[in-house]
């Protein structure tokens, strides 16, 4: 009798989300068009800050609203 397969979750994805790679090209000019800034700006605050996008947004001078 076969095993059955565990479902897939999308907790990493979300976990992912609320990141921002600052060595990921992609992620860093989403992220600085997102806030209008440069990349380079982007980059310096993903290391001040750290990788979480909430922090990075607030550094950079965008506060997410609570809803």
């Amino acid at each position: 009798m076969a095993k059955k397969a565990k479902k897939q979750t999308a907790r990493g994805r979300k976990q992912d989300r609320a990141r921002v790679a600052g060595g990921q090209k992609y992620e860093v000019s989403y992220e600085a068009k997102k806030t209008r800034r440069s990349a380079s700006a982007v980059k310096k605050t993903v290391k001040k800050v750290g990788n979480s996008r909430k922090k990075v947004e607030s550094g950079l001078g965008r506060a997410k609203k609570k809803n």
